[in-house]
This record gives C-alpha cells, sequence and structure tokens, in this order.
C-alpha cells in the first residue's frame, strides 16, 4: 500500500506542478491592461527614437520628441485625468512587438502601419495618421517614382522589419534592397551613394528631407498604409478606450492641433490625408 501511495505522489506532484505553472503563466497573460493602467494613472508606450517629427532623442534634454510622444501623452490624460502620466520606453521595428507581448510596455504609438499579418499578433486601434510609402533621393536625381527603380542593378535603401522592404520588392521587382538597421543609417547609405533612393513611409521621409534640404521626396505615396496605435492581443478593453480617447481628441481640436505642430508648413506635405486614414 505504501509503496502505491509513493508512485502515485510521484506520478501527480509533476501534474500539479505543471498546472499551478500554466495557471499562473496564463493569469499573467490575460492580465487586463486597461485597468492596470486605470489605478496607476500611467501607461508605458513603445516609442520611435530615431524618426524625426514622430519620436525623436533631442540630445539637449534627453526625452524623445515628436507627434507620437504628444499624441500619447495627450491620449493618457484624455483617459486618466490631468494628472496621469506617460512614460515612454525606445522601441525599434524588431523591438515593439516583443516588448508589447512580454508586457515591458502597454502600449505603442511608434509609426506602425496596420497590415494583415500584424493583426494576427496585435490588436489594433482605428488608424489615426494616413501613411502611404514613397521615395527620398537627392534633388536632381533622375529617380522620380516607384517605376523608376524598376530595373536590374538598383539598389534602395529601407529599414529591416519594415513594410517598405516587401513594398519595393512588389513594385519594383527587379530593384535591389540594401536593408539596414534604423532611418540614420539607412539615410547615411544614402548619402554616401551606396543606392539612388530611400524608402519608407512619406512622413518619416518628409522629417529627414526638412533637416536635408538637398534631398527631395518625389513620386507621390505608392502605397496607402495609415498608422494604427497596438496593443497586445486579448486586450479589448484598452483598445477601445483607445479609440475612445482618440476621438474626443479629433472633437475637440486637439488632434488637429497636434499635426500641425509636426507637420504644417512642410513642403509638398498634405496634412488632410494624414487627417484621413
Amino acid at each position: 500500500m505504501a509503496k502505491w501511495f509513493k508512485r502515485m505522489l510521484y506520478l501527480l506532484v509533476p501534474v500539479f506542478l505543471l498546472t499551478l505553472l500554466t495557471g499562473c503563466g496564463a493569469s499573467k497573460k490575460q492580465a487586463d491592461v486597461y485597468q492596470s493602467t486605470k489605478d496607476a494613472k500611467k501607461i508605458v508606450w513603445g516609442v520611435k527614437a530615431d524618426t524625426r517629427l514622430f519620436g525623436l532623442m533631442n540630445v539637449k534634454t534627453g526625452e524623445i520628441d515628436g507627434f507620437d510622444v504628444d499624441l500619447a501623452k495627450a491620449l493618457t490624460k484624455q483617459m486618466y485625468g490631468k494628472d496621469a502620466q506617460a512614460e515612454f520606453v525606445q522601441t525599434t521595428a524588431k523591438t515593439k512587438v516583443p516588448l508589447l507581448k512580454n508586457g515591458n510596455i502597454d502600449a505603442v504609438a511608434a509609426a506602425m502601419t496596420i497590415t494583415d499579418d500584424r493583426k494576427k499578433i496585435v490588436d489594433f486601434t482605428q488608424p489615426y495618421f494616413g501613411a502611404g510609402q514613397s521615395l527620398l533621393v537627392k534633388k536632381g536625381s533622375p529617380i522620380k517614382s516607384i517605376k523608376d527603380l524598376n530595373k536590374n542593378g538598383v539598389k534602395v535603401m529601407a529599414v529591416k522589419g519594415t513594410t517598405a522592404v516587401d513594398n519595393v520588392h512588389k513594385y519594383a521587382p527587379k530593384a535591389r534592397v540594401l536593408e539596414l538597421d534604423d532611418y540614420a543609417q539607412a539615410f547615411t547609405a544614402l548619402k554616401s551613394g551606396q543606392g539612388v533612393a530611400m524608402t519608407t513611409d512619406n512622413g518619416i521621409l518628409y522629417g529627414i528631407a526638412k533637416e536635408n534640404p538637398d534631398y527631395a521626396v518625389v513620386g507621390g505615396a505608392f502605397t496607402n498604409e495609415p498608422y494604427g496605435l497596438a496593443v497586445n492581443k486579448g486586450q479589448g478593453k484598452m483598445r477601445d478606450e483607445l479609440n475612445k480617447a482618440l476621438n474626443e481628441l479629433q472633437a475637440d481640436g486637439t488632434y488637429s492641433r497636434l499635426v500641425k505642430k509636426w507637420f504644417g508648413g512642410i513642403p509638398g506635405f498634405d496634412i488632410k490625408e494624414v487627417e484621413e486614414p
């Protein structure tokens, strides 16, 4: 009898521990981000820190500035009150989803294009910025549109992990894509003559062109890729509350004011297209 009892314990204890650990993991995974951020009156946002106009590190202040940052601050206060805090974590194309999935950040506001593939792993809000892919070239370049890239051997710079890479393969299959880790590296490669153009979303390219007058955005947008705020899968309440707050900011004029603050006066940039994604 004693041997039988011991044998049963050997069999049952591992099962019990596995059940306990699985239960704990499920509990953590299903944590209500909306409730926890509401209780803390703080949202931890994943933002870019290398993208002018959207999120760029200010070397003087040590803080990240940009449209996405200002919008995240406004959304946080709209949801939880004037004394609510928005905290920012620097992300890249490679890290924003893992940071979100691991619970290191509560939401992403990082010029993130809404795609069907991404919808499988994160939940998006409604579009908040009407973006489309375009080209940045040195002024005087013979490259005027995406069609001019569809030549054997022509090189174009893009950032790894972005939709820009796939779009070049789709719209200019004969072009060669040189993939860099970030936008600064991609633009440096363009300036050094490693390729004839840099491609990504128009808003990002206009930010680079604004600071580098020898370069221009050409060809208009050849894709329609609006940005959305992202939360982890299963956080429907957080997504819905972000949508509600975004609609309220659009209704009271805050959203329009932020768009004009960051994109107003940029030659060739159509603010109406941004506001109506």
